[in-house]
């Protein structure tokens, strides 16, 4: 009986509603900025308050997985200023059935062409990213290979799936296809991202027949960065049906992504056993040969497109290819930079002057990921990362897992639900508690306080 009693008292009636969803939409308009506000938030609705968290209604779930994935943090931090005892926010899909509905229906055959023309716009292929201008090492030379394989024989490896970190060539190479096949073939080159701006466009125009007919038409597919899809189940949704309609009518597929797809986080399964059952290559960090050839390479297009002699010796090439250890986007503009250098001051630079010129490109801080946090963490407690991230709540596992959850949100940009998620799909609100928990702790537990130095310099010495 008492515990009914507490249930509905636990429940707020619009009546006795102590926050006005009105001033909070015009606090997110003011907080978010007038764009997201109109294309997201405009149309979240309040449809129940309780004492300690709202229950929000948002049209469908695309809707309700971009804003959990992107604004939920500072969503939670708005409400509670007009409510402190909100400590977390739950989503209903209220106008799915009605949506889904009116996308059904049959509109104007000519909106297409605004599909066309803007994809047109923001997808042109770009002529000099072309195969000759593909600089061919150890760490490239299958992929490079099997690209041109593909542009030989047509569906024979079907998808073909080029998968590296940023920055080392997969754009080049899904560009350097498409040149390559447009002339006799109808070819689709898209990023990710640009797909789901169409997705959604579509969606709001109830124009989705003309966006299936459009993308569904190619004879050859190519799509950059499908990692963008992560969390995003009505765009999976979608694209899994493109995938399959493309592969029914003999199409070939050719995508990119900066990981396997087995390790593609919150994408559904039978979309990585599909991605998974093609050709895959993978792209590794250019060796030093290959960043010195790059280097070469990028100084004679200098020269030929600014008629214009760079002079840098061997050992200042070899010593930028050396220190840049991470992706060929970095190795290009730090040669941007140095050769940048030589044209104002107008002198031959030697490894001195580089170290000044280069010196907070050298020295910056490296890049720390959750994964790599998890790792370290339970390297550091001598437990297995699988016990960590279990259900278990011992302290011997609770407290480093809370460690690795208050150092996810310190050291990485990743919001708390996506740092939960990474925590075997914990809710959010754990991670609040497991930040205030470490924070406190730190602060008074000295040996908390040198772990978690420990810890960080471990991590940012890898």
């Amino acid at each position: 009986m008492d515990k009914n009693i507490k249930k509905q008292s636990a429940f707020i009636s619009e009546e006795e509603s102590t926050i006005d969803w009105n001033e909070i939409q015009n606090a997110f308009k003011k907080t978010f900025g007038a764009e997201i506000y109109n294309s997201w938030l405009q149309k979240v609705t309040l449809v129940k308050e309780f004492n300690d968290y709202l229950i929000l209604g948002v049209p469908t779930r695309f809707f309700r997985d971009w804003i959990v994935s992107r604004y939920l943090d500072k969503i939670l931090e708005q409400v509670k200023q007009f409510k402190l005892s909100l400590n977390r926010i739950e989503f209903k899909i209220i106008e799915e059935n009605k949506v889904n509905q009116e996308l059904l229906k049959v509109s104007d055959l000519n909106k297409v062409t605004e599909i066309k023309d803007s994809i047109l716009n923001y997808n042109r292929l770009n002529p000099n990213l072309n195969f000759d201008s593909f600089v061919q090492g150890k760490s490239n030379d299958i992929a490079l290979s099997y690209s041109k394989k593909v542009c030989e024989h047509l569906s024979r490896y079907n998808p073909l799936y080029i998968c590296g970190g940023v920055g080392l060539g997969k754009t080049h190479l899904l560009n350097a296809i498409g040149l390559e096949l447009q002339g006799d073939n109808n070819v689709m080159f898209i990023s990710a991202e640009r797909f789901m701006y169409h997705f959604i466009k579509s969606i709001k125009k109830n124009d989705m027949v003309n966006f299936k007919d459009f993308f569904r038409k190619s004879s050859v597919f190519i799509i950059d960065d499908i990692q963008f899809l992560s969390g995003k189940e009505s765009l999976q949704e979608e694209f899994f049906h493109t995938f399959n309609s493309l592969m029914d009518k003999g199409s070939q597929i050719i995508i990119s992504a900066d990981r396997a797809p087995i390790k593609l986080d919150r994408v559904q399964e039978r979309i990585k056993s599909r991605l998974a059952g093609g050709l895959l290559v993978d792209i590794e960090l250019p060796d030093l040969e290959l960043k010195i050839k790059i280097i070469k390479k990028k100084i004679e297009e200098i020269q030929n497109q600014f008629k214009e002699q760079i002079n840098l010796s061997d050992d200042v090439i070899t010593f930028i290819a050396i220190e840049c250890k991470t992706n060929v986007r970095e190795l290009i503009g730090v040669l941007n930079r140095v050769v940048a250098f030589t044209r104002v001051h107008n002198k031959t630079l030697d490894i001195s002057d580089c170290k000044k010129i280069l010196k907070d490109v050298f020295n910056q801080i490296k890049v720390v990921t959750v994964d790599k946090i998890q790792n370290v963490v339970s390297n550091f407690f001598n437990i297995s990362l699988s016990e960590m991230l279990s259900q278990r709540r011992s302290r011997p596992l609770a407290r480093p897992r809370q460690i690795a959850m208050y150092l996810a949100k310190k050291m990485t940009t990743r919001s708390l639900p996506e740092i939960g998620r990474r925590f075997a799909n914990r809710d959010h609100t754990t991670v609040i508690h497991a930040v205030k928990t470490i924070g406190r702790l730190s602060e008074q537990d000295d040996e908390m306080k040198k772990n978690i130095m420990q810890i960080k310099s471990i991590l940012l010495e890898q």
